[in-house]
């Protein structure tokens, strides 16, 4: 399985940075070692330094995360929500990544933090008016993505700007697999909490699928290398508490796990 990663390594720094601050590189992962390349999508090997000296950074820095709310019928109607007729978008700021093994911080502006396992798309190349069946065409791969929500503010704001959108509420990782490698529909996500397998369920239970998805967004909306898109959660979610550890596994892909600290 080739994994894609984003990474620091703290014996490369910049020299020039006053805080001699890492350097972000693109990586290969291979078995035991991490070999430089020239972007996310790969490139010419360079030097290999050993995955336990690397601090694993989210694989994708894009300029938007776009996300697909009630995706699954029974998610909706765990929440008391109807299911939509069309894809429910809303947007996560690039602020709100972190990388596996990264904290998640619960913030004091909530006392409701509900995790959400997703299978995340990792947009390959720019992508506009593209028609559902060319949707492979635009994909460069799969990673995992937990959409961490404030369901209170869900609720209070209408709109979830705030109840998606804090710091550390889009968990990602913990690398990018390429799409070739892996067949969408027999990916299935399974949630542990604290140890408690939450959720269980299969992406063809999706309502609307990956085509439709990026044929809808990209019917108003340019999406560029790198750009994320959350795909939905299936049935199971439930509330976090500062001490918890939430696991999001997708075989085929990878593990994303994280801890809960109160802000």
């Amino acid at each position: 399985m080739t994994r894609h990663v984003r990474y620091s390594h703290n014996k490369r720094t910049e020299p020039t940075a006053p805080d001699s601050s890492p350097l972000v590189h693109y990586g290969l992962i291979d078995g035991g070692t991490v070999y430089e390349t020239e972007s996310m999508y790969g490139g010419e090997k360079g030097e290999g330094v050993p995955l336990s000296d690397v601090r694993l950074l989210p694989p994708v820095c894009p300029t938007k995360i776009v996300c697909v709310g009630r995706n699954y019928v029974d998610h909706a109607k765990e929440l008391g929500n109807p299911v939509p007729v069309e894809p429910l978008l809303f947007y996560k700021p690039p602020s709100s990544l972190v990388a596996s093994g990264d904290d998640i911080v619960y913030p004091p502006i909530t006392e409701q933090v509900s995790f959400e396992g997703e299978v995340g798309l990792v947009i390959g190349r720019r992508a506009r008016d593209v028609a559902a069946e060319d949707w492979k065409q635009y994909v460069y791969g799969y990673t995992v993505i937990n959409d961490i929500t404030g369901r209170d503010l869900q609720k209070k704001d209408g709109q979830w700007a705030r109840a998606k959108g804090c710091d550390t509420f889009c968990p990602v990782g913990p690398w990018v697999v390429p799409q070739r490698e892996v067949e969408f529909e027999t990916l299935h996500i399974r949630t542990w909490h604290n140890g408690e397998l939450k959720q269980d369920g299969s992406v063809r239970d999706m309502i609307f699928s990956p085509g439709v998805i990026i044929a809808y967004i990209t019917q108003f909306l340019t999406l560029e290398p790198g750009d994320l898109i959350a795909t939905g959660t299936p049935p199971g979610v439930g509330l976090l508490q500062a001490g918890d550890t939430i696991r999001v596994e997708i075989e085929g892909i990878g593990a994303l796990e994280n801890k809960v600290i109160r802000g």
